[in-house]
């Protein structure tokens, strides 16, 4: 991937935005349709006007394996809603020209094998995304889906896990595109009440391995106190999942665009 083509993508400008200005990257996770497409797009809009920098939308799949029980349920509410990738692209189609933060699209291996990588690549580019992260993709796999995301303009984002050889650690953050996605956790998605000090020096290794790629950590952000702490410890994003999703899921009928945009106001607040 070392001749795949340096230009600046979206996402790329954006962490050097936010760095110039001190901050961590305030990184939302979205599951697309939960609870219906029409709900998800005035989602994002809110975000984007609470300070969210990046935002993570998730495509709903039924046979999920990086995530825990809270995102495994907004994806099967999202499939029962009737929610398809071809809505979803659809969806954030129709959003532009009024969102302008970049978008990653969160989906695994088997729809976008079925759809075709080529195809999805072009679909999702003409739909506004910048970005695809896709957790069960291995390296070997990622080395042929990228050079085809990079031609349409999409960053690959590719993850790195605690248990990840340090060798293969830096492999991966030298070929992952946009920010490398370093997994909190040895496990699945989902809230936690403390995030562990490893953390912190495998921000560092990352960094070291390859200073030009922001690092962002997921898996077990809940709270604007974690935000800062990923900001202490050198990382350049943080991203929060289910503990968004739930306070959405949670919400008061009519209530969960406005419980979502308090949510993103405070890890905003915490960010820098």
């Amino acid at each position: 991937m070392e001749n795949q083509s340096r230009y600046e993508s979206t996402i790329s400008c954006r962490f050097k935005e936010i760095t110039q200005e001190g901050r961590v990257a305030v990184m939302p996770f979205l599951m697309a349709g939960d609870p219906d497409i029409e709900t998800s797009s005035d989602l994002l809009l809110r975000l984007q006007d609470e300070g969210a920098d990046l935002i993570e939308l998730g495509i709903p799949y039924s046979d999920p394996l990086a995530d825990g029980p809270v995102i495994q349920a907004a994806a099967a509410r999202a499939l029962k809603a009737g929610t398809t990738p071809s809505r979803v692209l659809e969806m954030l189609k129709n959003l532009q020209g009024k969102l302008s933060i970049p978008v990653i699209l969160f989906t695994y291996s088997n729809p976008l094998l079925n759809r075709g990588m080529e195809r999805f690549c072009i679909e999702a580019a003409q739909s506004g995304a910048a970005g695809l992260v896709v957790p069960d993709l291995p390296l070997e796999e990622a080395e042929k889906l990228s050079p085809i995301a990079s031609a349409k303009g999409l960053d690959l984002v590719l993850l790195v896990a605690p248990t990840t050889p340090k060798e293969r650690m830096a492999k991966i953050s030298a070929a992952s595109r946009g920010f490398t996605y370093l997994v909190s956790v040895t496990g699945v998605t989902g809230e936690r009440s403390v995030l562990e000090d490893r953390v912190q020096s495998l921000v560092k290794q990352l960094k070291d391995s390859s200073s030009s790629c922001p690092v962002a950590v997921g898996f077990g952000i809940s709270t604007p106190e974690h935000v800062q702490k990923v900001r202490c410890w050198g990382a350049d994003g943080a991203i929060v999942g289910s503990a968004l999703v739930k306070r959405i899921f949670n919400a008061p009928p009519g209530c969960a665009v406005e419980e979502a945009g308090i949510f993103c106001r405070k890890l905003r607040e915490a960010s820098g």
